[in-house]
Parts: structure tokens; sequence; C-alpha cells
């Protein structure tokens, strides 16, 4: 997912776009969007057939698993996600977080829920961290192991050259994808076109298969092996894992070229292999072990895996990549530390990198590849966090139906309960993965969900402290007309929180000093609920009298701010900024740990481990350091 951050792209995707650039947008879409969709024929139907915990390979079970193959894909994707959560866009901008702000952001609710659905918006954004710990894993590892078709010498090298390539992937994601975003489109097309071939060539010779269209054949699976169809139902469920992103990628590509994307091209690909490979069970059970690769003739194997590895790099990419862009989102929103976000392109400025999220996800994926060392030990873990997430979406899509689309209760309710009891079904059965390897991406979302509480609530409690002892700017400007201290050439900008107090930095300046500049500017950075603030609505300035202006910077909470930029263009009583000439304060709080009784004690410490740990304002405000000057404060917690 990459995002653009300013409000001059704000408009990029507009959905009235000509034919050609919709085409265009649409085939783009393909090597970002559905690349973790996509590969998902490498492994799914094989895991609902594996030794020790699938069904076994009789042409009933085989028309059943592909008729729940078929209907998932029709009910999940193309109907509750491309046709009815893609409407709520949050300012053209899709995914879990906007999902969440939309919702808490609708009237006529008590603040018990609202703090609710923004737990559980915000859960499930945690969520999605396992998911881009395992999606690189399942998917590599199941690429790799396709030389293992034609003969047992690869055996031996399959994880060491999974762990080569997944070491190489994250290595590289510091160079940014745009010097190979413009092939990950034309490989993911070749992808889709060689699954729909390999499919069509199977169907050709058992076209029985094409019965499993018939619901009838899903239900009877369930009637004929119980509870074993059931914990299989969880594996079924890895067919439309890639939704999320779907609708994540949203905001970048706009509803319509996905939607023709998907319904054009993805969805007979797929559909077309997964009847492929039931076709190919049908004529040969034995096939089971390696069922996607079996598909293709003996001459193209080395090809196919040589395809199917760079298609599963790809996938893994576009997850990386989401990762980046929604911790980004978290940071703006205060539900995470500042951290390093180093933008990869000059053009597009939603290309980021995040170093200490690409190492904790490299290193969780090498330990899962290590840990479960096959493809469909992996699917075990695999699904658990998406079937969660997709679970908080129709949650959160009711009170967006009913209050801002201002649907009937029994409209909303009624199609909301449709989707939910599918989505209870996938996590229902998801959860008898869990001692299975189901438990990783769960605790990795605890952990995740348990730092971005902490730290929102850490900082509700020191905004809280700070304001005790703030000083409101009338008082300060009052004592400064008494005082009538030195003034110095140049402009200086002081950050402050409070919008109405004056900066901590700002006092001890001036009682320690004894001068000020001659234009004060009190900067205070406020994000929005919304993914992006135009540029002409940047900025607002207050003049306040003797040199003193309080400006406000406004960002969206997928906009990386950039203080030069913006009070360069600003305008102070028919004078520029000149950015050479200004000097940044910036206050840096200390924190003394109390047994005041406001946040427990291990959030206190976690706390302040994270504080001193967080990023450096200047680099994340994009402030050039040579022009800051920090003032430290002691501050009881």
């Amino acid at each position: 997912m990459h995002y653009s951050n300013d409000s001059d792209q704000a408009e990029r995707e507009d959905r009235r776009a000509p034919n050609a650039r919709l085409l265009k947008l649409a085939l783009t879409a393909l090597g970002i969007v559905y690349g973790d969709i996509g590969t998902s024929p490498i492994y799914a139907v094989r895991a609902c057939f594996r030794e020790g915990g699938g069904l076994s390979v009789t042409t009933d079970n085989v028309l059943g698993i592909l008729s729940l193959v078929f209907w998932s894909l029709v009910l999940v994707i193309s109907l509750k996600y491309l046709t009815f959560v893609m409407r709520a866009d949050n300012r053209g901008e899709g995914g879990i977080l906007a999902l969440g702000t939309l919702a808490t952001g609708t009237k006529g609710k008590s603040h018990s829920t609202t703090l609710l659905l923004g737990m559980l918006g915000l859960f499930g954004a945690a969520l999605l961290y396992g998911d881009g710990m395992i999606t690189p894993a399942i998917s590599v590892l199941s690429a790799i192991e396709g030389l293992t078709v034609a003969t047992n010498f690869f055996e031996p090298y399959v994880i060491p050259i999974s762990l080569v390539i997944l070491t190489s992937l994250f290595l590289f994601q510091r160079r940014g994808t745009a010097g190979i975003g413009a092939i990950f489109g034309p490989v993911m097309i070749l992808w889709f076109i060689v699954m729909a071939l390999l499919g069509i060539r199977s169907i050709l010779h058992e076209p029985q298969i094409l019965a499993a269209v018939d619901p009838g054949y899903a239900f009877e699976v369930f009637s004929r092996n119980g509870w074993r169809a059931f914990t299989v139902l969880g594996t079924v469920f890895l067919v439309v894992t890639g939704g999320e992103a779907l609708y994540a990628d949203m905001g970048h590509f706009g509803r319509r070229p996905i939607l023709l994307g998907w319904f054009s091209f993805v969805c007979p690909a797929l559909l077309l292999n997964y009847f492929g490979q039931g076709a190919l069970l049908l004529r040969d059970p034995q096939a089971v072990n390696n069922l996607f690769y079996r598909l293709a003739p003996g001459w193209a194997l080395y090809p196919l895996v040589v395809l199917s590895a760079a298609a599963t790099v790809i996938a893994s990419q576009a997850v990386i990549s989401g990762a980046f862009s929604l911790t980004r989102q978290a940071v703006q929103l205060g539900y995470c530390p500042r951290l390093a976000i180093l933008h990869t392109s000059s053009e597009q400025v939603g290309q980021v990198y995040v170093p200490s999220v690409n190492w904790t996800i490299f290193a969780g994926t090498i330990c899962l590849v290590l840990g479960f060392r096959h493809s469909n030990n992996l699917a075990a873990a695999y699904g658990v966090a998406v079937s969660a997430t997709m679970v908080i979406t129709t949650a959160l899509i009711f009170f967006v139906a009913r209050h801002r689309w201002h649907w009937s209760l029994p409209k909303a309710f009624c199609i909301s309960a449709g989707f939910l009891l599918i989505d209870l079904g996938f996590f229902s059965s998801n959860v008898t993965k869990i001692p299975s390897g189901g438990w990783v991406p769960l605790l990795i979302a605890s952990l995740v969900f348990s730092l971005m509480t902490t730290w929102k609530m850490g900082r509700k409690q020191l905004k809280k402290n700070l304001d005790a002892r703030v000083l409101h700017i009338n008082d300060f400007l009052h004592n400064v007309r008494d005082k009538e201290p030195v003034r110095v050439p140049g402009v200086a900008v002081f950050l402050g929180g409070n919008p109405s107090g004056t900066p901590g930095a700002l006092i001890n300046n001036f009682e320690h000093n004894k001068i000020l500049h001659e234009k004060v500017i009190l900067l205070h950075v406020a994000t929005q609920e919304i993914p992006y603030v135009r540029v002409n609505e940047r900025a607002a300035v207050e003049p306040l009298g003797d040199g003193f202006y309080r400006v406000t910077l406004h960002y969206g909470f997928i906009q990386s701010p950039n203080i030069p930029i913006a009070l360069a263009r600003l305008d102070l009583e028919g004078e520029k900024i000149r950015t050479d000439e200004t000097t940044y304060f910036l206050g840096r709080e200390r924190l003394l740990i109390t047994k005041d009784p406001g946040m427990s004690s291990w959030r206190k410490k976690l706390f302040a481990f994270l504080s001193t740990n967080a990023g450096d304002a200047t680099t994340f405000f994009r402030i050039p350091s040579e022009r800051v000057v920090e003032l430290g404060v002691q501050v009881e917690f």
C-alpha cells in the first residue's frame, strides 16, 4: 500500500476516470492489491486434504471443498468486500483504521460504545501485524516446495532457499519499491494467465468438477464429515485471506479499478485454477501432496516454480508495505511513538520504509519458517488473525451503515448479520487451530495492542499532567510586555501540544536567556481523523500581537508532516518565513514515575521505556537538525 501525503494528491484517482486511465489503474493494481489472495492457490486446497487433519480425497469431499471455495470467494470477496464494505471509504481511504475512525465518528452512540468500537478497530489493526509475518513465510515456503515435485534432490534445500529469498526481500525494503514497482503488474498478469490456463487444461479432462458450483455439495461435506469438516473450514478460509488487502488498498487505486480487476480478471483466474486442482484430484488423488504444481506439464515445472516465487515475493512485498503504512497511521493517530519513517521515493511521498517494523517482521518471519518448517504446518497458524479482523470489520460496518448511510435498523442488521454469520463460522473454525499454531498471530496482536493502548493512555495522562501546569499564552504575553526583553533578528518556532498554552520550551528560554526573537511562532501540529488535508487547508494562523503568532498545522492520518515546507508557505502579515533564518525550539520531557493511580505501574514503566526510545521529533517533522535547540523539562508521571 503506497500512499501520497499531500493534498494536491488527495484527489489522485478520481472515480470518473476515463476508460483508458481506469484500465491502467486496474492493471497496476494487479501487482499490489491481489498478491496475497492471488497466491493462495499454491497451498489452500492442498491443505484441506493434508494428512492428520484434512479430509480424505473422495469425489464427494472434493466437490464439497470446491463448492466451499467457490461460495467463499463469491460471498466474502465479491459480495461482502467489493459490493458492501468498499462503500465505506473515509474520504477515499479504506482499511481497518480508516473504518474505525468512520465508525467511532458517527453520532447517536454512547461513550462506552464509541470506546468499544475504537478498541475493536485498534485490535483489528494489531492483528494485521501477525498476518504480515505469516504471509511471507507461508507464501515463499510453499512456492519453493514446488522444487520437490520432480525430484527429492531439493528437499533439504527448501528451507535454506526460502530463508535466502526472505532475507533478500527484507534487505531490499530500504531501497523502496519505486524501482521494481513497474514490473509487479506484468508479473502478476502473467501469473493469473498461467493459473487460468493450468486450470482450464485440467478441467477439460474432468469437466464434472464444475458441478461444485451447486451449494448443496458444500452442505453435504459437513453432513458426511461432521467435526472434521468444520475444522477444515478454517483451511478453506485461506482462499479469502486477501480480502482486507483489497479494502485497505482502495485509497491508492479507487474502488472502480479494484472492482474491474477482480471481476474481469482475478476472480475468473482463481476459480479456474481452484476447479482445475479439484479436477486433478478426481483423476489422481495421489497428486494432493503438491497439488498446484501437479497441474503443470513436466517441462513447465521449474519455470512455474520461478514464477510462483516471484508472485509470492510480490504478495509479501504488499503485506510488508501495508505494515509500514499502517504504522505511520498509528503514529499519526497517537497509538504509537514516533518511529524513524524514511521516504523511499521523491515522486510518491507515500512510499515509506520503517526500519524497526521491517526488522521486527523479518525476525518473526524467519522464526516462523524455522519453527514450522512446512507450509502445511504454517496453514494452521494462518487465518486466525485475518478471520478475527473480518469479524471486526463486519461489526464496524454495521454502525457505519446505520449512522452514516442512514440505513434502517432492519436493513443494516439483516445484511450485517448475514455477513457476520459467515465470518463467525470461519473464525470459529480457525479457533480450533490455536493449539497447533494459531496462537502465534494472537500473541503478536496482543503484544501490539498492549503497546498501542499503553502509548495512547500514557500520552493522555502526560498531557493531563502538562496541562495542569501550563501557562496561558495571554498571561505569558502580559509578562513579556512588562519586562520588554531584548528582541533578536529571525524567527523562533516553539512546538507545543496545547494549542492555547505556552510551550514549556518558550518559558524556559525566556526565563534563562532573557531574550526573544523578532517573530515567535507557537506551533501546534494536529492530526485529523481523515486521511488527507488539502494544502490550502493546512495552516491556521492567528496573530497574537508583539510579533507572536499561533500556528496550527493540520494533517490527515496517512500524511507525514513536513514543518519547514508548511511554514515556508505561510504569510505572516504580508511577510514570508525564511526557513534559513528560522530556529526551532523543542521540549524534551524526562518522566519521573510516581504512584499516581492514573495508570498501572507496568504500563507506566512501559510508557517510559517507549518514550525514551521514541524517534526524534527533528527527524519525524523533517526539521533541519542544525537549526534545532532542545530544552529539557522534568514531569511527574
